[in-house]
């Protein structure tokens, strides 16, 4: 039957974003420990993943496409599963189907929760690396005021704590 292919899919789904999740968890690690070369392995592996759960969303509507066709529904709407649910009427399937959606809302809350958090935390290290930039480069505040060319010191002043030449 349809439905329990549908239930499959979303199960299959759940299990991918889990898998997601735990790459978060760890890309969080790597972002704490400041190991880059770690991240970026981390991000190659998430790039993997979510083309994987872009197979399984097409096998999802694919699914909901036949669900809808054995029920003598000749559309192509991409139907929500709380809109799907009200094509079903038999109880343990809706009950199934239900559990299905709540477990997988579940997941996706916390991955994106996750993703927030990993975001707050490249930005507060991209603000951390800014702000010691800005410190080494700091300018002294006597080149900010005027001074009488006469009683100007002789040579060029370095601008900064790197040292550019050659």
């Amino acid at each position: 039957m349809a439905i329990e292919s549908i239930i499959d899919v979303l199960a299959e789904l759940e299990a991918a974003h889990v898998d997601m999740l735990e790459l978060g968890e760890r890309k969080k690690e790597a972002v704490v420990a400041n190991k880059v070369d770690i991240l970026i392995s981390l991000i190659n592996q998430e790039s993997k993943l979510l083309k994987r759960i872009e197979l399984i969303e097409q096998q999802r509507l694919q699914a909901v496409h036949q669900f809808l066709e054995e029920r003598g529904i000749k559309s192509k709407l991409n139907l929500t599963i709380s809109e799907l649910m009200r094509l079903v009427f038999d109880a343990t399937e809706k009950r199934r189907l239900l559990e299905a959606q709540t477990s997988l809302t579940d997941v996706l809350q916390k991955v994106k929760y996750l993703n927030e958090a990993n975001q707050q935390l490249i930005e507060q290290s991209l603000s951390y690396i800014d702000f010691f930039i800005e410190t080494m480069s700091f300018h002294s505040e006597s080149e900010a005021t005027y001074q009488n060319p006469s009683e100007k010191p002789y040579g060029m002043a370095r601008s900064g704590l790197f040292d550019t030449r050659a």
